[in-house]
């Protein structure tokens, strides 16, 4: 096992924080759009909020985190592929760490509009500290589902292209990005 990244492939811990950040967004955005059909007589009208708040809170932790490993880590090299592709992945994950840190601070702003702090799991609660913003929380919310819908296109995007690398281009990038290897993965790492 492999922690720290080499010029061929991710190393277990950002691979670790790779595939968080991929479940923790899974959950939030069908969390976030289930939540905001229910009425106010549903059992989870107060409980799926609270669950989206503190997953969503862990998640911003957790880009923190992240951007700090893969700042302070070597990169694998880049994929193959023509200039605009390139341009497009550097593009593409630029946004995957920007728009997910965009997302918290709006939805921040939805959830202490109101003076109340933002309570997480019941471990510790993120104080209000800025409110009394003339539709603050409207406004917020919907910067907030816009970030999510872009969100959900980035990573449709980001998926999409790794498929392409798998199945088209047939390069071995995906694996770069499991933990486990094969033979097609190995080749040139040693």
């Amino acid at each position: 096992m492999i922690w720290r990244n080499t010029h061929h492939r991710y190393g277990t811990v950002q691979l670790t924080l790779h595939w968080l950040t991929a479940l923790m967004v899974a959950i939030l955005i069908p969390l976030g759009l289930w939540m905001t059909g229910l009425d106010y007589y549903d059992p989870w009208y107060r409980k799926a909020p609270d669950l989206h708040r503190s997953i969503g809170v862990l998640l911003t932790g957790l880009l923190v985190l992240r951007l700090y490993w893969r700042i302070s880590q070597l990169q694998p090299d880049p994929a193959g592929g023509a200039a605009w592709q390139r341009t497009a992945a550097i593009a593409t994950h630029r946004l995957l760490y920007l728009v997910p840190f965009l997302s918290a601070i709006s939805g921040y702003l939805i959830s202490t509009a109101d003076g109340r702090s933002v309570d997480v799991f019941g471990w510790f609660e993120i104080p209000a500290t800025l409110t009394g913003i003339e539709r603050q929380e409207d406004i917020a919310g919907d910067i907030h589902f816009a970030l999510a819908m872009l969100l959900l296109g980035l990573v449709v995007t980001h998926v999409t292209a790794a498929l392409h690398h798998h199945f088209v281009m047939r390069d071995g990038l995906l694996w770069r990005m499991f933990p486990f290897r094969n033979q097609e993965a190995q080749k040139g790492e040693n």
